[in-house]
């Protein structure tokens, strides 16, 4: 999946947006940018421009050190040299997700003189601020973290979304799962399939599954007595109501998850879910099955473990109280401004004061 996009879809985007973008920057006046790091290569835009930019981690970041694994991995924290040889041999993928644009970064950087270290997957990040929504309480530890790297926080929160219409008069009072896998990587039916069995095996709970706007319904077969299925859900709504949520470790749905203080069964797809359900088992608030060897019969044993085992709903309430304050926006608003403010002196910032949200 991670190669797919690497190799079928980033490419066009790296090139149209190193065609167009220089021009925008020169029409709107624009002295500053604030780049989300998906966008993979951009920055050398800003580089060659000589305009400051901040880059934002609204997804899991990567640790291009070898101290931890990284984020497309599922490995757990370990610190023994062969665990640290691992690490860094699993960045090889790096350079391999970047194959397909190199040629068309390379082309750019030499057209305009830039010169960059590209054996170095850490060249191009900003020496001003990278930001990761992820706090620093849910990540593997990472010792020597260069300065300009910042914690902020989840970037979610209440306000500005459109309400979701769901059928609050179905819901019994029973303890609540709520089960999502997401709105990117979703709607592989043998998924849905498990979770519905396995939850059929718990009559005294019940269950919402949200699915997507891109799923068959009719794929679905028998749906159990306990379970109501919905398109879209208003997931921070039913969090609040949950016992347990079933998660494809998106980043954005563990943090609200665990704002709410709602331990996780977790089913990473790819990207960086994986590294969200390694931090999410070795913190303690919930437990992970690789999709290769997901069954209905091993996702009933772990809901059933994480559901009577109270340690993982305590470590979920620990981080609930964590991730009350500061609120990340407002960190990551705090940052942005003093780095800019110090680069740019008086001069006029024109840059985003949003940040796209990702699940």
């Amino acid at each position: 999946m991670v190669r797919y996009t690497a190799r079928e879809l980033t490419p066009r985007l790296v090139k149209a947006a190193l065609e167009h973008l220089p021009g925008k920057i020169a029409e709107t006046g624009v002295n500053a940018l604030i780049l989300d790091t998906l966008y993979r290569l951009l920055e050398i835009v800003p580089m060659h421009l000589h305009l400051p930019y901040v880059q934002i981690w609204n997804v899991l970041h990567s640790d291009f050190s070898g101290s931890t694994p990284l984020a497309l991995y599922s490995w757990p924290h370990e610190t023994s040299p062969e665990a640290l040889a691992r690490n860094v041999a699993g960045l090889q993928i790096v350079r391999e997700i970047r194959g397909p644009m190199m040629p068309i970064a390379q082309s750019y950087a030499e057209r305009n003189g830039l010169k960059v270290d590209w054996s170095n997957p850490a060249a191009t990040i900003s020496k001003l601020a990278v930001i990761t929504q992820t706090p620093k309480e849910f990540d593997f530890p990472i010792p020597n973290l260069p300065p300009q790297f910042h914690y902020a926080g989840p970037f979610h929160d209440n306000e500005g979304r459109e309400p979701v219409p769901f059928p609050c008069e179905k819901l019994t009072g029973k303890p609540l799962i709520y089960a999502s896998m997401g709105t990117l990587v979703n709607g592989l039916n043998n998924v849905y399939g498990s979770i519905l069995e396995a939850v059929s095996e718990f009559p005294e709970m019940q269950v919402v599954l949200s699915v997507g706007r891109n799923f068959n319904l009719g794929d679905l077969g028998l749906i159990p007595s306990n379970t109501i299925v919905v398109r879209i859900a208003p997931q921070i709504e039913l969090l609040k109501r949950a016992t347990l949520c079933i998660t494809h470790a998106g980043l954005n749905t563990a943090l609200e998850a665990l704002a709410q203080g709602v331990p996780m069964v977790a089913i990473p797809i790819g990207f960086d879910q994986p590294g969200v359900a390694a931090r999410i088992a070795y913190h303690g608030v919930g437990e992970f099955v690789e999709i290769r060897n997901l069954t209905a019969g091993q996702l009933t044993g772990l809901i059933a473990k994480v559901k009577t085992n109270p340690n993982y709903r305590d470590k979920a309430r620990w981080f609930q109280k964590v991730l009350t304050e500061p609120r990340g926006p407002d960190v990551a608003a705090d940052i942005i401004e003093r780095v800019f403010g110090e680069r740019l002196g008086d001069k006029e910032l024109v840059a985003p004061t949003s940040f796209p949200a990702r699940t």
